[in-house]
């Protein structure tokens, strides 16, 4: 999320206006690591920790997955230090060759796709519980309870904002006014944590029936079967080159003290998410942690608005990642018969925005739950934490010079890290298609 990172430079800065090159201290880094990090993958930390077979497994989990997070942005930072882009896929272009760069430009796209999609999804649960909040208080004052007003109808609820603020908020070049937005995704994420565990204490004996995870699923396969929920939810990698380029002490070890800290901030706020929210509703616990708390509850009301507020201004983002990359190819490519006018480039650039924005509506209108999505981003995931980051560092050790013993160590780490993201791929992306295979 480079230009997420770039906002939030701007802000970081004494002047937004006046920012000219790297200028972001160390707690900047890491306030925007958090914020990168900490998104929609949250809500359904507790249904992966159930999954997983308790919160034992889950957490020891979190902990074997953490070591790879945290190495592959150390190498990551290593690498941009080796070159002259500030961006993940010319880094990798760069350290690994070209066709390598095109693999990670296609797997930067689709990835980037999917999240919007998880977004969207996120979005209409949302708005399907307050639409049934409303038709609850429409029954008390009489109306048929199965009677279903159309301006209450949740798809049609998504799809009217999607045209309203998302499609308004796309369109432009650049979106510099997102800045001021920029703190709500881990503001959301905090709050949701605490009402999880406030509503756990608060209402033990009242509303939920406390049950221990006692599913049977304790096996390997329900353990690895989580791992693309918690590379979804740690995952900030995509934005942590632009992040590097823009600190004020480049030094390695003040990178690998922001990367630690930033991970050890993201493993408790996820992991009271998924303990508490695990232990409130047990097996019961839906995909995506706010749908199984009541739709009129005022506190869990508030948590719904701000991320759905969130995920709002969040869109059009991660929508200018995917276009540019898209753009720049098209452009390219025209570069080459006729002169790219600016109404040419506006129009290619309002038609790529509308033609994302309705497929991804489309495609999560038709999702069952947001699980189904993040089976497949956290399958791409591990492209970006473990393969690209792995290679990365296989390709730096080869070209540089440095003690044998210690080029033999990082290219075996490196090796480690490719197999075990081949791994989780192929597992996570073969788990994702059976089981829609299975539904269809």
């Amino acid at each position: 999320m480079e230009e997420l990172a770039r906002e939030s430079i701007c802000l970081l800065s004494k002047s937004g206006t006046d920012y000219e090159g790297p200028n972001l201290s160390s707690i900047g880094a890491v306030f925007i690591m958090l914020k990168s990090a900490l998104g929609a993958g949250l809500l359904n930390f507790p249904w992966a920790f159930n999954k997983a077979g308790g919160t034992h497994t889950a957490v020891l989990v979190e902990l074997a997955s953490l070591v790879f997070l945290i190495s592959g942005l150390v190498i990551l930072g290593y690498a941009s230090s080796l070159s002259n882009h500030s961006t993940y896929q010319g880094v990798v272009r760069d350290i690994c060759g070209s066709a390598i760069g095109k693999l990670c430009e296609i797997c930067f796209v689709f990835n980037l796709f999917m999240i919007s999609v998880a977004f969207l999804r996120v979005v209409e649960d949302q708005v399907e519980k307050v639409c049934d909040s409303m038709r609850g208080n429409m029954t008390r004052d009489g109306t048929d309870e199965n009677f279903q007003p159309w301006y209450l109808n949740p798809r049609l609820a998504n799809s009217i904002m999607c045209l309203i603020f998302i499609l308004p908020l796309s369109i432009p070049k650049e979106i510099s006014f997102q800045k001021y937005t920029s703190i709500l995704g881990t503001l959301a994420a905090c709050y949701l944590t605490v009402v999880i565990i406030v509503k756990y204490y608060l209402t033990e004996n009242i509303t939920f029936h406390k049950l221990e995870n006692t599913s049977s699923a304790s096996s390997l396969a329900s353990m690895f079967s989580v791992i693309p929920t918690i590379c979804f939810g740690f995952q900030c990698h995509e934005a942590c080159i632009t992040i590097y380029s823009s600190m004020k002490n480049k030094c390695l070890s003040n990178w690998v003290a922001v990367s630690v800290v930033s991970m050890l901030i993201c493993l408790l706020i996820y992991s009271l998410t998924g303990i508490y929210g695990s232990l409130t509703f047990g097996e019961a616990v839906a995909a995506d942690i706010l749908m199984s708390y009541p739709g009129n509850d005022v506190v869990v009301l508030i948590a719904r608005l701000l991320f759905t507020v969130s995920i709002i201004t969040i869109y059009p983002i991660i929508l200018l990642l995917g276009r540019s990359v898209l753009q720049e190819l098209w452009l390219n490519h025209k570069h080459m018969t006729v002169y790219v006018t600016p109404s040419y480039e506006r129009f290619v650039r309002i038609t790529l925005t509308v033609l994302w924005i309705l497929v991804t509506l489309i495609i999560a209108l038709f999702v069952p739950d947001i699980s189904e999505v993040i089976s497949i981003i956290g399958g791409i995931s591990a492209f970006f934490i473990f393969i690209f980051p792995g290679l990365c560092l296989i390709c730096a050790v080869e070209s540089g010079s440095m003690v044998s013993w210690k080029r033999s160590c990082l290219l075996i780490w490196g090796i480690i890290s490719v197999l075990c993201g081949a791994f989780i791929f192929g597992q996570s992306t073969t788990i994702a298609v059976m089981e829609l295979m299975h539904k269809f």
